[in-house]
């Protein structure tokens, strides 16, 4: 899988969608979050989810994202999708910009192992889980993450 030069990046980031999967991932009746570290959305806490590359399925990227985030691979077919959602940020990996980031998710909801332990990647600082209750009342969840937990999940 190739990935875009920088220059060639900002040229997408300014002129189309991004196309993801966000991971609502429960296990024992909590949710897992981390707190990450890159824009959009640093400083927050958050799902883990991930870009779908060019030519990728999303059976292909659900495994791939699935992988790197968590260090295991998860299917799927055993996950449920939530439905599809607008990110829609003032600043993009590369800092403030005049354009921003918009990325069109799908959200989707995993029942995971109860002695299942995320291990911890590059993207994020620290992993926690959390109560549906806590995500929706703690300022440091970003709203995106909370739009999840207030459409039905």
């Amino acid at each position: 899988m190739a990935y875009l030069s920088d220059s060639d990046f900002k040229t997408v980031l300014k002129s189309t969608p991004l196309v993801s999967i966000d991971l609502c991932l429960e296990r024992k009746g909590l949710f897992l979050l981390g707190w990450r570290k890159n824009r959009p959305a640093a400083q927050h806490w958050f799902v883990p989810g991930g870009r779908i590359q060019k030519n990728e399925t999303i059976a292909d990227a659900f495994a791939r994202i699935t992988e790197a985030e968590l260090g295991q691979v998860f299917e799927h077919s055993d996950a449920r999708l939530l439905g599809g959602y607008d990110h829609i940020y003032d600043d993009t990996v590369f800092g403030d910009t005049d354009y921003g980031t918009h990325y069109v998710v799908f959200g989707h909801y995993l029942k995971l192992p109860d002695d299942f332990e995320p291990k911890l990647d590059s993207q994020h600082e620290r992993w926690q889980w959390w109560s549906k209750e806590a995500i929706l009342a703690d300022d440091s969840v970003h709203e995106n993450t909370k739009a999840y937990f207030r459409s039905g999940l």
